[in-house]
């Protein structure tokens, strides 16, 4: 199963969803992530992850026009923005949002503050992650039964 993980920048959200995908589920399915547009990989993303265990430092930001893979059994958006503006894709799109990590920590002091969000919504996205594929197979169903009238 292919899975595309969708943000805005595919700098933080999205990185660490693909990242706890390949580091929980790699038996169960091929994880990618994306952007709108592309910001680059954000450090602070990086940091928190590798203090979980998981590295996400090769990963890139990527822009959804970039991507070699073209089908996904399921698109999952991850932020408000990529959900209004995702591209059609063929397939299920699944929107779970998580608060940006980044805008945050925008009113911190200092790094130690900082990190506590993106600790938070790194945390957040892991029990998310935990989840599937059941939870993609329960969305499927609603999706499915709304488009049969049920």
């Amino acid at each position: 199963m292919k899975i595309l993980f969708l943000c805005t920048g595919n700098s933080c959200r999205s990185q660490m969803a693909e990242g706890w995908a390949r580091h929980l589920k790699s038996d169960l399915f091929e994880a990618y992530s994306a952007g709108i547009e592309k910001h680059g990989l954000n450090h602070s993303a990086v940091k928190v992850m590798a203090e979980a265990g998981v590295d996400i430092s090769g990963q890139q930001s990527t822009l959804i026009d970039e991507l070699l893979v073209r089908e996904f059994d399921y698109v999952i958006t991850l932020c408000g923005h990529a959900n209004e503006t995702c591209p059609f894709f063929p397939g299920p799109k699944i929107h779970q949002g998580f608060a940006d990590p980044a805008k945050l920590a925008a009113g911190t002091t200092n790094e130690a503050e900082a990190l506590a969000y993106y600790r938070r919504v790194r945390d957040e996205i892991k029990t998310y992650i935990e989840t599937l594929p059941g939870g993609l197979q329960s969305s499927r169903q609603v999706k499915r039964n709304r488009a049969e009238g049920l």
